[in-house]
C-alpha cells in the first residue's frame, strides 16, 4: 500500500465509503432513535460541527507535512505509544467491520437467502476481499471511485422517486423531545462521521497532499447531504416505532419505488450496489489495517498479513451469538468509541504533538 498513492477524488470515496456502508443497516435508526422527529435539524447542526472539527483537525496537520496520525504519535511519546494506538486502530478497524459484516450478512439471510448457511455468507465476502486486496491498491481505488457515485446517486434517487409517499408532517415536533435532546445530547449522532478516522492516515498516502484540506471538507459535506437525505427518506415514510422494527429500512424504502407495470420491485437492484459498496468498504478496512500493522512491525512483505486479517475478521463476524448482540454494538458500542476514541482522544495527541512541536521551536528561538 505505500507503493500507491491515492488521488483526491479517491480519497474522497475512501471517506464517503464508510458512511454510505453504515446507512444501508443500522446507521438511520440510530440517528432516529437519538433525535426522533428533529433528526433533520440535528443532521444539519452535527454536520456544521464535523466541518468545523475536520478544518480543525487539518490545522493541526500542518505542523507536520507529510505525516500521519501514528508518525505524530510517535514524535509525541515514542514509538511504543505509536505501536499502541496502531494496535487500538486495528481493532477498531477489524472489529467495527467484521460486527458490520455479520448484520449484514443476516439481514441478506432473513431477506434473500433464507436457506443458505451465515457462514457461508460471510466466508463469500472475506475470500472477495482477501482476493481484492491480493491485487493491487490501484484496483481497490478504481473500483471504489466507480461504487461510491453509484451509491450516492442511488440515495438521491430514493428519495426523489418516494417524494409521493412522504408524509412530511412526521418532522414535527420539529425539535422533538426539545432543545437539549436535538442539540446537546443530539451532539452524539456526530458518530455518524466516522470516516474521519481514515483521515488521519491518508497525508502521507496522497498524490497532492496539499488537497488534503479539499478531501476533508468535501468529504463531510457531501457525507452531511447524503445522511440527511437517508434520514429524510425513513423519517418521511415511515413512523418512528415502525422504523425501529425494520431490519434495513432503506432496502424497505426502495420497495415502496414503482414506475408503472414495467418498473417494480427495483430493491433489488438497491441490494446489489450496496453489496458492491459493502465490499469495497471491506477492502478499504483491510488495507489500511495491513498499512498500519506494516508501519509498526516494519514487515516488508505485507501479503501475509491478508489471509491473517481475513480470518480474524471471520472469527469476530461469527463470534455474536444473535443478530441482537450485533445490532448493540452498533448502535450504542460504536458511538461511544468514535466519540472517545476517534474524536476526543486522537484529536487530543495532536494537540499535544502541537504543543511539544511549538515548545520545542521557542527553545530554539530563545
Amino acid at each position: 500500500m505505500h507503493t500507491s498513492k491515492i488521488g483526491t477524488m479517491e480519497a474522497i470515496m475512501i471517506l464517503l465509503t464508510i458512511v454510505a456502508t453504515h446507512t444501508v443497516l443500522s446507521l438511520p435508526k440510530t440517528l432516529l432513535s437519538a433525535t426522533k422527529s428533529a433528526t433533520v435539524i440535528n443532521i444539519i447542526y452535527i454536520s456544521i460541527l464535523a466541518l468545523l472539527l475536520v478544518i480543525f483537525i487539518v490545522h493541526l496537520f500542518k505542523k507536520f507535512p507529510g505525516m500521519d496520525l501514528l508518525d505524530i504519535s510517535e514524535y509525541l511519546a515514542g514509538s511504543f505509544f505509536k505501536k499502541v494506538l496502531g494496535i487500538l486502530f486495528i481493532s477498531y478497524f477489524i472489529v467495527s467491520s467484521s460486527i458490520l459484516l455479520r448484520s449484514f450478512c443476516e439481514c441478506l439471510k432473513i431477506v434473500y437467502f433464507p436457506d443458505t448457511d451465515l457462514l457461508f455468507l460471510i466466508v463469500l465476502f472475506i475470500v472477495a476481499i482477501c482476493i481484492a486486496n491480493r491485487l493491487s491498491f490501484t484496483a481497490t481505488l478504481k473500483t471504489n471511485l466507480l461504487v461510491i457515485p453509484i451509491v450516492l446517486v442511488s440515495v438521491v434517487f430514493l428519495f426523489l422517486a418516494n417524494f409521493r409517499n412522504f408524509t412530511l408532517e412526521r418532522m414535527y415536533p420539529i425539535l422533538g423531545d426539545g432543545f437539549w435532546n436535538t442539540f446537546v445530547i443530539g451532539i452524539g449522532n456526530i458518530s455518524a462521521f466516522g470516516g474521519i478516522a481514515y483521515l488521519y492516515f491518508l497525508p502521507p498516502l496522497l498524490k497532492k497532499p496539499e488537497q488534503y484540506k479539499k478531501i476533508a471538507i468535501t468529504s463531510v459535506m457531501i457525507t452531511g447531504i447524503y445522511l440527511l437525505l437517508t434520514v429524510a427518506t425513513i423519517l418521511f415514510m415511515f413512523s418512528f416505532f415502525i422504523t425501529e422494527e425494520e431490519i434495513m429500512p432503506l432496502f424497505s424504502a426502495a420497495r415502496y419505488i414503482e414506475f408503472g407495470t414495467f418498473f417494480q420491485r427495483l430493491e433489488s437492484i438497491f441490494l446489489l450496489i450496496w453489496i458492491s459498496a459493502f465490499c469495497c468498504y471491506l477492502s478499504v478496512v483491510m488495507k489500511f489495517s495491513v498499512h498500519i500493522l506494516q508501519k509498526i512491525t516494519l514487515l516488508k512483505d505485507t501479503n501475509i498479513l491478508i489471509p491473517c486479517i481475513g480470518l480474524i475478521m471471520l472469527a469476530i463476524a461469527l463470534f455474536p451469538e444473535n443478530y441482537a448482540i450485533s445490532k448493540f454494538y452498533e448502535n450504542t458500542i460504536y458511538r461511544y468509541f468514535v466519540w472517545g476514541f476517534v474524536l476526543f482522544s486522537n484529536i487530543l495527541i495532536l494537540i499535544l504533538a502541537n504543543f511539544k512541536r511549538r515548545k520545542k521551536v521557542g527553545e530554539i528561538h530563545e
